[in-house]
């Protein structure tokens, strides 16, 4: 049997490089737009916190990149509640002061259509829930939308619930937003075997 070529392994990564925000900012206006039909805003609703958050990360922040060879292939991040307010899709804030400093939120939580199904984005989910408990964070919260089956799925077998609902109108299309919540005391997280490393 063949050991497995550079072109078929992925990588994991979280040191930020020049391209990097670029690349996953794209990779989420091309995937959405094919799969949900969103339109070129929710480009920029990616865009705008992600280079607040390159500018501004602390030492309890983390973007993970997911590379086969040079192409970026899945994205996921932990970010503090309070540091730049949680937000939901409307981006509206979603952390009271009280909790900000114990809540992180997880965004930017993707796999590119030609690596799913191998495990990725489960190990993308494990590696970020356990750096956000690492951290001293209490809780993870996320906002999604109802569409996001898989991840749903993903959501729940990681011991995340759903805590809200509501419908609206965004990025060109009818959405369902969902609330997920993870308590960080005594929650079922999947473990990831190698951590960073080549999968």
């Amino acid at each position: 049997m063949n050991p497995p070529s550079s072109e078929t392994l992925i990588s994991v990564r979280h040191d930020l490089r020049p391209g990097d925000l670029g690349a996953v900012v794209s990779l989420h206006g091309v995937v959405y737009a094919a799969e949900q039909g969103f339109d070129a805003t929710f480009e920029a609703y990616v865009a705008g916190p992600m280079a607040e958050f390159v500018r501004t990360r602390g030492p309890r922040e983390r973007l993970w990149i997911a590379e086969r060879g040079d192409r970026l292939v899945g994205c996921i991040a932990i970010v503090g509640a309070g540091s730049r307010g949680a937000l939901n899709h409307a981006g509206k804030g979603d952390a009271s002061a009280s909790e900000a400093g114990d809540a992180a939120q997880l965004r930017w939580f993707l796999v590119a259509p030609e690596a799913r199904g191998a495990g990725l984005g489960r190990r993308l989910l494990g590696d970020a829930v356990a750096f956000a408990r690492t951290c001293g964070y209490r809780s993870i919260q996320l906002w999604t939308v109802s569409a996001l089956k898989t991840a749903a799925a993903l959501y729940r077998a990681a011991g995340f619930e759903k805590t809200e609902e509501k419908p609206g109108r965004m990025w060109g299309v009818e959405v369902v937003e969902e609330k997920f919540v993870l308590c960080l005391e005594g929650a079922a997280v999947p473990v990831t075997e190698k951590p960073s490393k080549d999968l």
